[in-house]
């Protein structure tokens, strides 16, 4: 049984990742293994995400003044909550995965991205984005390509005018001998 000292200390400590946080999911469990529960824990732990199970009551006081008191109501049975405090994309594509794969021991409840509640649809259609550093490399590209061709165009006009002296005095070689 915890101290009421330990209580306190666990809800500072829950509504302190609950400022910080950028994104969360609360995830309901029910009869996970302990191979399944690490199993998720480590591939939120890859995305930088941090993964607790927690009591509802605490919960509750710890989303007063966060974005995540929006999520109380869902706040029923056993919760876990996933946070992180930088890419929603890998947190949804994390937690996406392991809904698909263990639908009988992990169910959505409700999420937060930037402020915003989502909904199990909205998670997917997150976790269908590509991740942030491939968009980044893609305007990159877009933006180089862009570049490219302008200097393929630019130099066109020179090497086109090379060319036809070129010919042009070709042909007069040709006709002078």
């Amino acid at each position: 049984m915890k101290t009421r000292k330990q209580k306190q200390q666990e809800l500072e400590s829950l509504a302190q990742q609950f400022r910080e946080a950028t994104s969360g999911v609360l995830i309901g469990f029910n009869k996970v293994t302990v191979e399944k529960d690490q199993a998720f824990r480590r591939s939120l732990r890859e995305v930088g995400a941090q993964y607790r199970v927690v009591k509802n009551t605490i919960a509750r006081l710890a989303a007063t003044g966060t974005p995540f008191e929006q999520t109380v109501g869902h706040l029923k049975g056993m919760t876990a909550v996933a946070l992180s405090k930088s890419d929603p994309v890998a947190l949804s594509k994390a937690v996406s995965k392991a809904l698909k794969e263990n639908p009988e021991l992990f169910s959505f409840k409700v999420g937060i991205v930037e402020g915003r509640v989502v909904e199990l649809k909205d998670l997917e259609a997150i976790a269908n984005l590509p991740s942030r550093e491939q968009l980044i490399s893609q305007l990159m590209f877009l933006l180089n390509c862009q570049a490219q061709r302008l200097a393929t165009v630019l130099s066109a006009v020179p090497r086109n005018l090379a060319i036809v002296i070129k010919q042009i005095g070709e042909k007069k070689e040709a006709a002078a001998s």
